[in-house]
């Protein structure tokens, strides 16, 4: 594709376009990764997830697509050297009852999905659980392990190598995504180790809520050395001692919704300043569930986190009003084969694009760069009343600036970071 083919962004600075792909006619994208130049994306209504190899970044080739199995979302995925793993989890979209979408992001899942009483559970027609993959070539995995859970299934991972990974997990008799520890020993048989969830989540063990969150589930977590960063979407921030992965303890829990509209999505610590950025995830649209924020948390003494600073909510345009969610999405999060900085923040804001803040004083953050694409060409979500509007999901960022970026139905865009 040359220069004079490439989408027109709506908007952009020091945020230059390289390169644009869609993704081999499924361009919807939620989580990507990037490994031996190719970037390996999980597909929200293609079902499955597709490699495209980005190294030459002005013209990536689309060269493999894995199906997913039946009524099964692969949205989500982790590579680190040779591995890759695929959660597997009910195709929440697909099902009648999320149609609309507020249904999803209210509520307890586990009693809209039914799996809260395991008894009376439906009979399982996906597959739940997490796959395991050879990409010692990565235009090629090779399926090599499976780790089967009983419930919905895996919402996201976390993994960098060595002998843990961590899951947020919808199991039977929960009432939402809890937080669990697997031994990644043989890459071939990973296990269950151990499981965190916050007290009155165990509904089979006759636990009884303690707070009224409007859906508190763990998104996924963080995790660095010893401690873990959970995002507990609308029940806030939930921060863990790992220590023993098979016995998780809880250091401390802090929940800033009400006031706040919740959806707390990433908990990306940043050691070398005892920060801890944290991004709650728009989830209505037009901002029925307010405006979301960025916020940055001093760390310094572990069991007390205080918020210090919010990054720019952008202003160029009239977002709210413009469909769609508006707000964050997703963070770059300083994986280890990746661009690692505490100065610069990526972040997805959904109908507002990419933005870039600078954050090197934690208590101004500013914004150094932005990249809006345009509308995309057809629509993917088949969901009642969408509209035809972009909705930038994820951003990985490599160690020499490249930006690769999805989006729930525009495609793959690849940029080049300037400031």
């Amino acid at each position: 594709m040359t220069a004079s083919d490439l989408p027109t962004p709506d908007y952009a600075y020091n945020l230059k376009l390289l390169g644009y792909s869609d993704q081999g006619g499924r361009p919807d994208g939620v989580q990507l990764m990037v490994n031996k130049g190719h970037a390996i994306i999980g597909h929200m209504f293609s079902d499955g997830f597709s490699v495209v190899d980005v190294r030459d970044p002005r013209n990536p080739k689309p060269v493999h697509y894995e199906p997913a199995a039946s009524n099964t979302w692969n949205i989500h995925l982790q590579s680190h050297e040779d591995l890759l793993l695929v959660i597997n989890a009910r195709n929440m979209f697909a099902a009648p009852e999320f149609q609309d979408e507020k249904q999803y992001y209210t509520g307890k899942i586990g009693e809209k999905v039914g799996t809260v009483d395991a008894q009376a559970a439906p009979k399982r027609d996906w597959t739940a659980g997490m796959s395991v993959y050879d990409i010692s070539n990565p235009a090629a995995p090779k399926r090599i392990g499976f780790m089967d859970v009983e419930g919905g299934g895996i919402h996201r991972l976390w993994y960098v190598g060595g002998r843990w990974a961590y899951a947020s997990v919808l199991l039977d008799g929960f009432t939402d995504y809890i937080f669990v520890t697997i031994d990644m020993a043989d890459p071939a048989n990973p296990k269950e180790a151990g499981r965190y969830w916050l007290p009155g989540m165990n509904s089979a063990a006759g636990e009884v809520p303690e707070e009224n969150a409007a859906r508190a589930g763990l998104h996924h977590a963080i995790v660095h050395g010893d401690t873990a960063y959970g995002a507990w979407r609308d029940a806030g921030m939930v921060i863990m001692d790992v220590k023993d992965r098979t016995n998780p303890e809880l250091i401390v829990h802090r929940n800033w919704s009400p006031p706040f509209g919740g959806g707390t999505h990433n908990c990306l610590p940043l050691p070398d300043r005892d920060l801890l950025v944290v991004a709650d995830e728009a989830v209505l649209d037009n901002c029925a569930d307010g405006i979301k924020h960025i916020w940055l948390f001093d760390i310094r003494e572990p069991s007390n986190p205080v918020s210090i600073s919010t990054v720019p909510i952008p202003s160029d345009a009239d977002y709210v009003n413009k469909g769609a969610h508006f707000g964050p999405h997703n963070i770059h999060e300083n994986r280890p084969d990746s661009l690692v900085s505490d100065q610069l923040i990526f972040a997805t804001q959904q109908n507002a694009g990419v933005r870039v803040y600078d954050i090197s004083n934690e208590y101004q953050p500013n914004e150094v760069a932005a990249f809006v694409p345009p509308a995309p060409a057809r629509l993917m979500d088949g969901r009642l009343n969408r509209p035809q509007v972009i909705q930038t999901c994820d951003v990985w960022v490599s160690k020499d600036g490249i930006v690769y970026a999805s989006d729930y139905n525009a495609g793959l865009y690849i940029l080049e970071y300037e400031g």
